[in-house]
């Protein structure tokens, strides 16, 4: 596919700029990852280059002898909605580092309190083939090789006070056919309470995560920021907030690593699209190049759990590769049989829809590090003492995914009495869509959504 131009338009202030280049989202081929530190010119819209940055006064000493890496998120350091592995790094780290990086909000920090719904459309529709997350990096680890695997842990979540969540009519999310008005909403986030009221009297926990961590693939050219892969990118996987780890496999030389799409929370299935939108003030990761213990695809540890996954545009395919993921995760850990792990699988491994919003939809499984123990296995099929609840049976997993959402969705608007768009935004953040039983013949999707949300009556 020949490049095709485009315009990039970064609004800085009252100002803003174009900046013309070219992008082609296929396999186009591309020159390796430079050696070189970067050399992009600093400027400011409006003023003058002030000439190249200095990568080695983004190193700082701390109290206790430790040296971390600061990476501010400007122009010169991220991306708007893509990948490429031929990308100059902007930064170059050891082994054993940390880093303390910014993120922005989507499209170069263009989707902010005051930005309509018709502007955030003009975003993904003038700009097509790009996601809308804006990404910090590549970040090039010294050492790391295709076949190592990165482990990122997350030490430090920092989100800014302000969040947003959206649909855009018409185009994106799991019913743009049904919505196809659109709706936009900036909440407060309460850092000190770790709280947002979504509506009057519906409060939701806020546990921040990075909707999208990953390496550089390892085809050649420029591709959109929207699904994840082998490479991790866009797993908008919730239980993957401070304190965790990803383990990625490693696909060129330095891996590239890159963050963005930054959550302050998030339902299982974000199906309107968006979660809790935000950008990170801290952002604080060690990474670490593992040798010899090679992964085909990525695995997130946790306190108490190992996650597996899967990714498809066909539901049915990601819960195929999710559960061959776990089989193989289980047979390792306990040392039996596929056959024997498959059996375990059903009663010690918790699965959940990660997201149906990403061009690949992403099932993850939770797995116990405690061969004693369980995950929570609760599938309930009417509503409880703690959950509303939307179950659906079919042969196909999308269409009981679909069904189960939409059933939510309809109860938050008869139950509740929350307006239609209100409804599929809170689903999209708090709802909680569970896999149950599989076979050929009939796959369950069980959707929860947490009374305990609604700190009074409405």
């Amino acid at each position: 596919m020949t490049c095709t131009p485009f315009l990039f338009r970064i609004a800085v202030g009252a100002s803003a700029a174009l900046i013309i280049g070219t992008a082609a989202f296929a396999q186009t081929p591309a020159p390796p990852a430079s050696p070189y530190p970067p050399t992009a010119t600093i400027t400011t819209p409006g003023y003058p280059g002030v000439g190249p940055a200095d990568s080695k006064l983004r190193v700082v000493g701390l109290p206790n002898g430790k040296k971390v890496h600061l990476l501010p998120a400007t122009l010169d350091t991220t991306q708007w909605g893509w990948f490429d592995n031929a990308q100059p790094p902007v930064l170059r780290v050891n082994s054993g580092d940390t880093i303390v990086l910014e993120t922005m909000m989507h499209s170069h920090n263009q989707i902010v309190p005051g930005t309509t719904i018709e502007q955030i459309k003009k975003t993904r529709t003038d700009f097509p083939g790009r996601g809308p997350h804006t990404l910090t990096g590549p970040i090039y680890i010294e050492g790391a090789q295709p076949g190592d695997v990165l482990k990122v842990r997350l030490n430090k979540i920092v989100p800014r006070a302000y969040a947003t969540n959206f649909n855009v009519p018409g185009l994106f999310g799991q019913f743009p056919s049904v919505y196809s008005d659109g709706q936009v909403k900036y909440l407060y986030l309460d850092l000190d309470n770790m709280t947002t009221e979504f509506l009057p009297g519906v409060v939701i926990p806020l546990k921040p995560f990075p909707g999208t961590l990953g390496v550089a693939r390892k085809e050649p050219g420029r591709y959109s920021s929207v699904p994840p892969g082998e490479y991790a990118g866009n797993m908008d996987i919730r239980d993957f907030v401070a304190g965790t780890s990803l383990y990625v496999p490693v696909h060129v030389p330095g891996a590239l690593l890159w963050t963005g799409d930054s959550h302050a929370g998030q339902g299982n299935g974000e199906v309107n699209l968006t979660a809790i939108e935000t950008a990170y003030k801290e952002f604080n990761i060690t990474v670490e190049v593992i040798k010899g213990k090679p992964l085909d695809f990525p695995r997130i540890e946790t306190a108490k759990s190992w996650i597996t996954m899967g990714f498809d545009a066909d539901m049915n395919k990601a819960w195929a590769q999710a559960k061959a993921q776990t089989i193989k995760f289980l047979s390792e850990q306990r040392g039996v049989s596929a056959a024997e792990a498959e059996k375990l699988m059903a009663s010690v491994s918790d699965c959940r829809v990660s997201q149906v919003v990403n061009i690949k939809k992403g099932i993850h499984c939770l797995n116990p590090k405690n061969t004693r123990d369980k995950e929570d296995m609760e599938r309930p099929t009417k509503e409880t003492s703690k959950y509303l609840v939307s179950h659906v049976k079919n042969a196909d997993l999308n269409k009981a995914m679909n069904d189960a959402s939409m059933g939510m969705i309809k109860l938050l608007e008869s139950e509740k009495k929350i307006a239609r768009l209100d409804a599929y935004g809170l689903a999209s953040v708090a709802m909680d869509c569970r896999v149950g039983a599989i076979s050929d013949a009939e796959k369950n999707v069980h959707c929860l959504m947490p009374k305990s949300i609604w700190v009074s009556k409405r």
